[in-house]
């Protein structure tokens, strides 16, 4: 149930198209900055390719604290090729358009915010700009672990992966950027588990009880999902990736408990 607003429907749906063209502008400005900065966009897009990149240096350097030598990286270097005539300028477009739409998504909630809070009551207020925060910090943390952990290791496994020597790996760029860009978007949304949570319980549709029942099989799974999208078989990576996802599930039955017992 809303709060009271004296506004029409076409009054709404006026407002939403200003809202609408407001996160379209904005959208549009940033990514056209983006394009224009192609070097950095691309730099940072491709570092995760790098034998030198910061997750490896990293490891390294824990391989030196521990004496842990196999935990270091070996050197590799992967070779990018592009088949197609129009296919790195459309590229650019794409990888323009994406990070315009990260880096405006802050902008686009608070917008979309602005639009919902005049129909909330009080109570609802309060708790529903939290939950956009909420939501766009674990979203950002599921791109960041992407980024820094999962794409990088397992780039690395599959680009020197070969089923017989003769056969070269070439990597075609439409191949990383879909990649990348597959599985940031499953980081993201998989980190948004406890919000989904949330709404479940809200709803009556979720107890703690449960979860804490099939807490076993939970962490079965979450261990398959780390195997599947980390395909390098190393320990450390495997614990990199299972562990965030398996805090994320006790975070939602701290989450689910609390709010049972709000309903109550």
């Amino acid at each position: 149930m809303s709060a009271a607003d004296p506004r029409s429907f076409w009054d709404h749906l006026e407002e939403f198209r200003k809202v609408l063209f407001r996160c379209l502008i904005a959208w549009l400005i940033v990514s056209i900055w983006a394009f224009c900065f192609k070097d950095l966009l691309f730099r940072v897009l491709f570092a995760p390719s790098s034998a030198d990149f910061v997750s490896y240096r990293g490891l390294c350097r824990l391989a030196q604290a521990t004496g842990w030598e196999t935990l270091c990286p070996n050197a590799f270097e992967a070779q990018f090729i592009n088949t197609e005539l129009a296919a790195q300028f459309m590229t650019h477009i794409k990888v323009a358009l994406w990070a315009g739409l990260v880096i405006t998504f802050p902008f686009l909630l608070v917008q979309l915010y602005g639009f919902i809070v005049p129909a909330l009551y009080e109570r609802e207020k309060r708790y529903t700009m939290p939950l956009l925060l909420a939501g766009s910090l674990l979203f950002l943390a599921g791109v960041l672990l992407n980024y820094f952990v999962i794409f990088p290791f397992s780039f690395r496994f599959l680009a020197n992966y070969q089923v017989y020597g003769a056969v070269e790996n070439r990597i075609s760029l439409s191949s990383y950027i879909s990649a990348f860009v597959m599985l940031s978007l499953l980081m993201g949304l998989l980190f948004e588990i406890p919000i989904l949570n949330y709404f479940l319980a809200k709803m009556g549709l979720l107890t703690a009880e449960t979860l804490k029942k099939y807490r076993r099989h939970a962490i079965v799974g979450i261990c398959i999902v780390a195997a599947v999208i980390t395909p390098t078989g190393d320990a450390v990576t495997l614990a990199l990736v299972t562990l965030p996802i398996y805090l994320l599930y006790e975070a939602s039955i701290a989450i689910v408990k609390r709010t049972n017992s709000k309903s109550m």
